[in-house]
């Protein structure tokens, strides 16, 4: 296990969305326009169903087809029995009965684990599709995995040696490497399957070194033991052309600051800086970063309003100044059955982008998935930095 090193706050914490703060909120989006996109329900449960806890859905194209997988509870958020579906399409807008990609065993009592889907990685010719494991109190989280080469079959599940339960699945940095957007771990391998070799660091002190765990709640631990007024977790990450990775984190907490924090790394993921807040604003929510074939950087997410509503795509040139703002959605999704925890009308992201077209997935009061889709040439730049 790698040694978890930080050094002095990022000098990227300049980055910046340009909200427009009320009352110490932000409150909007200067010059934001309504994108015209296309959308479709992948999973829409009625009030009678079994299973209407949906939420972190994530897409890979594999095999000339859309892959889609989510967490899927009975009623609650990761409680006992929580499995992961998976879904299908060829043409993004008409979608497979979703069937179980995993299932959870049971614990020592014989209590349902919680499993929990946490993105793909495509090595060539294979598909691994990612989940956390872990108890009804957050015990033995450790990650697992499964593999296709055809997007039908799938292998039983892999032990991938980490205590993570990821927020999006391995990413790319310009060496090859790989690298986990985690809570307060961001662990990396050089492995092009992403299957062995992870060895973990991040923003935890050193002295968890050869005991963290990473897993939904663990980050508020940390967060105290660090002195942060706000739990930092769920990362997304994107790297600018001097190769320094910008690892934006979702602050969580009362009173909540609204605003995004930054970690970077300048040595591809070894270590990584003490994250600081920017002037990027956030609504306590998830979100993904990225960038575009013509070389901008974009975020979705939710980081204006409430009840995370409306769903935001921004998009900059430099990967600082996020200044050209477009609506991806705005229409509240009634929610069909109560469950503790469920709500946000447009949660938890996860993008890519192919074919000319940003792909976006999302979870619909932690009940429902449904996927949107906005043609690149609608992203027309302005000029503007």
């Amino acid at each position: 296990m790698a040694v978890a090193m930080t050094i002095s706050a990022p000098a990227g914490t300049n980055v910046t969305n340009h909200a427009e703060w009320k009352g110490g909120r932000p409150a909007g989006l200067p010059g934001a326009v309504t994108a015209r996109v296309e959308t479709a329900f992948v999973y829409q449960p009625d009030a009678d169903s079994a299973w209407a806890y949906s939420h972190h859905p994530s897409l890979a194209w594999f095999k000339g087809r859309w892959l889609a997988i989510w967490s899927n509870g009975r009623t609650n958020e990761d409680d006992r029995g929580q499995r992961v579906l998976l879904s299908t399409s060829k043409d993004f807008l008409h979608w497979t009965e979703p069937r179980p990609l995993a299932v959870p065993d049971r614990d020592g009592t014989g209590g349902e684990r919680v499993l929990t889907a946490a993105g793909f990685h495509e090595p060539d010719g294979t598909l691994v599709a990612y989940f956390g494991n872990y108890g009804f109190r957050k015990e033995t989280t450790h990650l697992q995995a499964v593999t296709t080469t055809d997007g039908d079959r799938w292998s039983e599940p892999i032990e991938i040696g980490l205590p993570v339960n990821p927020n999006h699945g391995p990413q790319r940095t310009a060496s090859g490497r790989l690298i986990i957007s985690g809570n307060i771990s961001f662990p990396w391998t050089d492995d092009p399957a992403g299957l062995t070799g992870w060895r973990m660091t991040g923003i935890h002190p050193a002295s968890l070194d050869f005991t963290i765990k990473d897993d939904p709640s663990s980050f508020h631990d940390v967060a105290t033991m660090q002195g942060w007024p706000s739990g930092l977790c769920e990362g997304s990450f994107f790297q600018t052309d001097d190769r320094v990775l910008h690892m934006l984190l979702r602050s969580t907490g009362r009173p909540h600051d609204g605003r995004l924090w930054l970690s970077e790394s300048r040595d591809d993921g070894a270590t990584w800086s003490a994250p600081a807040p920017t002037a990027f604003s956030d609504t306590n929510a998830k979100f993904h970063f990225g960038r575009l074939p013509d070389g901008r950087f974009f975020y979705v997410g939710n980081p204006v309003g409430g009840g995370r509503i409306p769903l935001v795509l921004s998009l900059s040139r430099d990967g600082a100044s996020f200044d050209r703002h477009f609506i991806l959605g705005a229409t509240p999704y009634e929610k069909r059955k109560a469950g503790t925890h469920k709500g946000g009308h447009y949660g938890y992201p996860h993008t890519l982008v192919r074919d000319g077209f940003l792909h976006v997935i999302v979870s619909r009061q932690k009940e429902a998935v449904e996927v949107l889709r906005v043609a690149l040439s609608e992203l027309r730049d302005e000029g503007r930095r």
